[in-house]
C-alpha cells in the first residue's frame, strides 16, 4: 500500500504563550487519534508550535483507507416482519441502508431477542477525503476556553486565522477550515520573511523554515536553542542565569527566531530584595536575571529578541530603558512601606472583605490567631510566637510592594518583620504560611509556618463550605483543593500528629455562619483529596477505602495503616483473610442480633471453633498492645497466623447453627475477629 506524508500548519495571529504547549499536545494527540479511529496507518508523528502556527506532520500515511468490515445489528425480527412474514419498513430500510438486498440480511441472537444483522465489507475511502474531517475535529477539540470571532467570518478560534496548509504528499488537500482555503505553502516570520515559502515536501517543512523563513517552528528545538544562548551570554558575564523552567517555555512561546540580549540596571537597584528585583525581571519583563557563582544577583539580565538585529546595542538600550522606570518604581514602593512598621497595618485589614459572608481579612486574622495557638498548644509547641506570626501574616497585603507586584504576598511580610526586629521564626512564618502553593511546591520550613499555614488553611476550607460555595467541576475560585492538599502534606510530610476532625470542628465553629454539617463537610473533603495524593504515591483505591472505613481522621494514624495494610497484602495469607473478612462482614450483616462480645469457652464444640479461640486468646493482647502502640505492621503480621485457623473454621463449622445459644457464641467468635482485624482496617473492602 503507499504512502505519502501529510503536513497540516494553521497560521495565526500571535497564540496565548502559556497556552502553546497545552495547544501542540492537544492537537497531535486529537489528530492521531482521528486517524487510528479512520482506520489509516502511519509513521512517525510531529507536532510543531510556534508563536503564529500550530502545525503537525504525519510520515507514511497510507493513500488509501484499508477495506472496512461493517458489522450492524438491525431491528427485532418480529419489527421487521409483519404476521404474514412480509417484511416492513423497518426491515426495507435497513437492507437499504446497508446497500444489499433484504434476503442477504442474517439474523443474530442477543440477550432475549433476535435481530437482523449484516455483516460485510466495503472499499475503504481516500485518504484525502477523510483528512479535512479529522483535522476540523482536533480543532474543535482544542482547550481553549473562550473563542473569538474575527472581520465578518463566523469562523471561530483562540486568534484570527492567516492562513492553512494542507499537503498530503505534492498534493493540496481540497479544503475550507475556519473560513481559510488550504494551500500548498507556509510563511515565515513577521518581519525577516513575511513572504510566503514554498515547500518541496511536507517533510521539508521543519527545515525551509529554519533556513529561509527565520522560524524554528520545534518547541523543543527552540526552547534549547535558548536555553544554550542565555547559558552562554551568562557564562560571558561571568555568571549564571537563575533557572526557572516556567519562564522559559513561556519565552520559548513568545519568539519565532531568538536570538539573546544583554542588558544592564544600576547597581543601586541591587539594594532591594531579590525577589522585587527577579520578579520585576522574571514577572514583568520576561528577561532572565544573572547571579554570580555565589548566588548573588548581579545588575545584569539578558532577554530574547525575535529579530537578529543589525543593530543590536539598540535593542539593548531599549530593554534598559524599559527595566529602568520599573526598578524605580519598586524602590519607591520599597522605601515608602519602611516608613512604618509591619503590624501598623494591621488595624486596615478590619476594613478590607475577605468574603462577604466571612468579615474582613482583619476577621480572618483573628480566626487563623486562635486556631494556630489551638495548634502550637496540641504539638507542645510555642503558642505565643503561632499567635505573633498568625496577627502579622497578612499585613503587607496593605504594602505599597505587594500592591504592585501581588506574587511578593508574604515575602515582602518576611523581610518587613525581620527588619523590624520580629523573632526569626516568626518572620520565617510570615513568608512561609502561604505554602504550598501548588502541587510539588515546598513546605514550610519551620513549625510556627506550618502551624500558621495550617491554621489558614484550614480557615479558608471552613469558612468558604461554611457559605455554601464549595468547588463543584472544574470551578474552584477560592483554591480549596490547593488548601487542602496542602493541609494533607504539611501534616503528613511533617509528622504533625494532629486530628483534622477536631480542626475542622474548631475552624467552623469560628465562622459567622455554617452548621453542624459543615465541619464533617470539610473532612470528607479533605479526605477525598488524600484518596489523590495516596493514589499518586502507587496505593490501590481498596487500601484507602479499607482505611478509610475506620474513620481515622489523624492523617498520621492513617498513613500508618496505609503502609502496613499495603505490607500486608504482600503477605501469602492477605487473600484468604480478606476473603474470610468479607465472609464475615455478610454474616454480621445479616443477623437479627448484634454479635455479643462475650465467648462463652463452655459453648466451643467443634475442635475447629476450639482452635480458633485459642489462636486468638494467644494473640489478642500481642495485637491490642501493637494497635495501641500504632505498630500496625507488627499487629497484622501477627494476625496473619490466624489463617489456618480461621480457614480451617468455615470449613468445618456452621456459624448460623440450629441451636440460638451456639449461633450467637459463633458470632461473638468471628466478631472478635473481625474487631481485631477492624484496628487497622477494614479487611472485607480488599481484593478476596
Amino acid at each position: 500500500m503507499s504512502t505519502r506524508d501529510f503536513l497540516f500548519e494553521l497560521g495565526t495571529e500571535e497564540l496565548p504563550p502559556l497556552a502553546l504547549p497545552e495547544l501542540e499536545r492537544s492537537l497531535a494527540a486529537s489528530i492521531r487519534a482521528g486517524l487510528e479511529a479512520a482506520g489509516l496507518p502511519h509513521g512517525a508523528l510531529h507536532a510543531y508550535a510556534a508563536p503564529r502556527r500550530l502545525a503537525v506532520l504525519v510520515r507514511e500515511l497510507v493513500d488509501t483507507q484499508p477495506e472496512q468490515r461493517i458489522k450492524r445489528r438491525g431491528p427485532p425480527v418480529n419489527a421487521a416482519f409483519d404476521k404474514q412474514g412480509a417484511p416492513t419498513r423497518a426491515a426495507t430500510a435497513f437492507a437499504d441502508s446497508c446497500g444489499v438486498a433484504l434476503d442477504a440480511l442474517g439474523r443474530i441472537t442477543e440477550g432475549k431477542g433476535e435481530f437482523l444483522y449484516f455483516e460485510g465489507s466495503k472499499p475503504g475511502a481516500s485518504t484525502a477525503s477523510l483528512l479535512p474531517g479529522i483535522v476540523q475535529a482536533a480543532l474543535d477539540a482544542l482547550p481553549i476556553p473562550k473563542r473569538m470571532r474575527w472581520g465578518a467570518s463566523d469562523a471561530e478560534f483562540v486568534r484570527p486565522v492567516h492562513w492553512l496548509t494542507l499537503r498530503f504528499g505534492d498534493d493540496v488537500v481540497a479544503a475550507r477550515l475556519l473560513d481559510t482555503d488550504a494551500g500548498a505553502n507556509t510563511r515565515g516570520h513577521r518581519f525577516h520573511a513575511p513572504q510566503e515559502l514554498a515547500l518541496r515536501s511536507p517533510s521539508a517543512y521543519a527545515d525551509t523554515l529554519r533556513e529561509h523563513g527565520y522560524v524554528i517552528a520545534d518547541f523543543a528545538e527552540r526552547r534549547e536553542r535558548i536555553r544554550t544562548q542565555i547559558t552562554a551570554c551568562a557564562t560571558r558575564l561571568g555568571g549564571r542565569v537563575v533557572q526557572d523552567d516556567a519562564l522559559l517555555d513561556e519565552v520559548t512561546a513568545l519568539v519565532e527566531w531568538p536570538i539573546a540580549v544583554e542588558g544592564r540596571f544600576e547597581d543601586r537597584f541591587l539594594a532591594l530584595p531579590r525577589e522585587v528585583l527577579i520578579s520585576t525581571l522574571q514577572e514583568h519583563q520576561r528577561y532572565f536575571p544573572v547571579e554570580d557563582a555565589h548566588g548573588a544577583l548581579t545588575p545584569w539580565f539578558i532577554t530574547i529578541s525575535n529579530i537578529d538585529s543589525r543593530e543590536p546595542q539598540r535593542v539593548r538600550e531599549g530593554n534598559e530603558r524599559v527595566v529602568r522606570p520599573r526598578l524605580s518604581d519598586a524602590a519607591f514602593f520599597h522605601a515608602q512601606d519602611r516608613k512604618q512598621a509591619l503590624h501598623a497595618w494591621r488595624a486596615g485589614l478590619d476594613r478590607v472583605t475577605f468574603q462577604t459572608k466571612l468579615g474582613s481579612i482583619g476577621d480572618k486574622v483573628r480566626r487563623v490567631q486562635d486556631l494556630a495557638t489551638h495548634i502550637a498548644t496540641a504539638l507542645g509547641g510555642d503558642g505565643a510566637r503561632a499567635a505573633r506570626a498568625a496577627e502579622l501574616c497578612k499585613c503587607d497585603l496593605l504594602s505599597a510592594m505587594v500592591g504592585e507586584f501581588p506574587e511578593l504576598q508574604g515575602i515582602m511580610g518576611a523581610y518587613y518583620a525581620a527588619a523590624d526586629g520580629e523573632d526569626a521564626e516568626v518572620a520565617a512564618a510570615v513568608r512561609e504560611h502561604y505554602l504550598p502553593r501548588g502541587a510539588g511546591d515546598a513546605l514550610p520550613t519551620t513549625r510556627t509556618g506550618s502551624i500558621v499555614a495550617l491554621a489558614d488553611k484550614l480557615d479558608t476550607l471552613a469558612g468558604i463550605f461554611a457559605t455554601g460555595q464549595k468547588p463543584s467541576g472544574n470551578k474552584d475560585p477560592f483554591g480549596l483543593r490547593r488548601a487542602a492538599i496542602g493541609v494533607l502534606r504539611i501534616v503528613l510530610e511533617q509528622k504533625l500528629d494532629l486530628d483534622l476532625a477536631e480542626l475542622a470542628k474548631i475552624a467552623v465553629a469560628a465562622q459567622p455562619v455554617g452548621t453542624e454539617d459543615t465541619a464533617r463537610e470539610v473532612l470528607d473533603y479533605v479526605m477525598e483529596r488524600a484518596r489523590a495524593y495516596y493514589a499518586d504515591h502507587g496505593y490501590a483505591a481498596e487500601l484507602f477505602d479499607a482505611v478509610l472505613a475506620t474513620g481515622v481522621s489523624r492523617p498520621l494514624d492513617f498513613d500508618a495503616r496505609m503502609a502496613a495494610l499495603a505490607a500486608f497484602g504482600r503477605l501469602p495469607e492477605a487473600e484468604s483473610l480478606a476473603a474470610a473478612n468479607k465472609r464475615i462482614a455478610n454474616i454480621l450483616r445479616k443477623s437479627e442480633s448484634p454479635a455479643s462480645a462475650a465467648i462463652d469457652a463452655t459453648l466451643l464444640q467443634e475442635p475447629a471453633e476450639r482452635a480458633l479461640h485459642a489462636a486468638l486468646e494467644a494473640l489478642s493482647a500481642d495485637v491490642t498492645a501493637a494497635l495501641a502502640a500504632r505498630h500496625y505492621d507488627a499487629a497484622l503480621t501477627r494476625l496473619a497466623s490466624l489463617r489456618p485457623s480461621v480457614d480451617a473454621f468455615f470449613t468445618d463449622v456452621m456459624v448460623n447453627a440450629d441451636d440460638a445459644a451456639l449461633r450467637a457464641n459463633r458470632l461473638a467468635l468471628v466478631a472478635r475477629v473481625r474487631a481485631l482485624f477492624s484496628g487497622v482496617a477494614d479487611l472485607s473492602r480488599l481484593p478476596g
